[in-house]
């Protein structure tokens, strides 16, 4: 009797196992392999921006191409101010010209435009691209929260991810909206991301394959 309890435990623990691992191994096929996500927590602002993370960086290896979506989480605008060489977002590129470079035109009523240069506003760090309102007032006088989208052609995700001088990975310029009812205080200036955010598939896996050996051991023992 009691040896029929602890073989039943043992494969109960086992199957526990075995599940766990699946459910590992899921979740790394539910996280692309091919996109990284990196968070903007560093606050530059004159006076604080507020609480962080102000919003995050996704970049996607689609083929050849890297499709990246910069997006603000509420209150936070995109603003166009010198303290972020009036560029809404700041990145670096190895191996990249401005013409490799398309934005989507999503942000209504006006134009956004590939930039290039030697920009090192506010502390943040040496880039030599940007993405540029062109039709933007200075300040937060044409502030947007549309998603910032751009894609660059014959590149990979490493190309656009090495940290820079200061250890920075991207710069964006923002605006925490207190207009329209919303919480924000006012502030503008250059929030920062510099290391990713999210577990890389490949441990994931890692960890699923040594929980499913643990529980394939356990399984055979008790079979003993």
């Amino acid at each position: 009797m009691k040896r029929n309890l602890m073989m039943r435990n043992s494969n109960g623990m086992g199957r526990g196992l075995l599940i766990a691992a699946l459910l590992v191994v899921g979740l790394a096929v539910a996280v692309p392999a091919n996109a990284i996500v990196f968070n903007l927590t560093s606050d530059h602002c004159t006076g604080t921006c507020g609480i962080a993370p102000f919003g995050n960086v996704t970049l996607t290896q689609n083929g050849t191409t890297v499709d990246v979506d910069v997006h603000l989480f509420s209150p936070n605008f995109f603003a166009k101010t010198g303290a972020a060489d009036f560029e809404a977002f700041k990145f670096n590129a190895t191996g990249v010209v401005v013409g490799d470079i398309t934005v989507n035109q999503n942000a209504v009523g006006q134009t956004l435009a590939p930039d290039a240069g030697a920009f090192n506003g506010d502390g943040t760090g040496n880039f030599g691209f940007g993405i540029n309102c062109t039709t933007c007032g200075n300040g937060a006088s044409s502030a947007f929260n549309t998603d910032i989208i751009f894609h660059v052609a014959s590149a990979t995700i490493a190309d656009l991810t090495a940290p820079n001088n200061l250890g920075n990975v991207f710069v964006a310029d923002i605006f925490s909206s207190n207009l329209g009812g919303l919480n924000g205080n006012g502030n503008t200036g250059p929030v920062d991301a510099s290391v990713p955010n999210v577990p890389e598939p490949a441990s994931l896996l890692l960890l699923g394959t040594g929980l499913a050996g643990l529980g394939v051991w356990r399984w055979k023992k008790s079979q003993i």
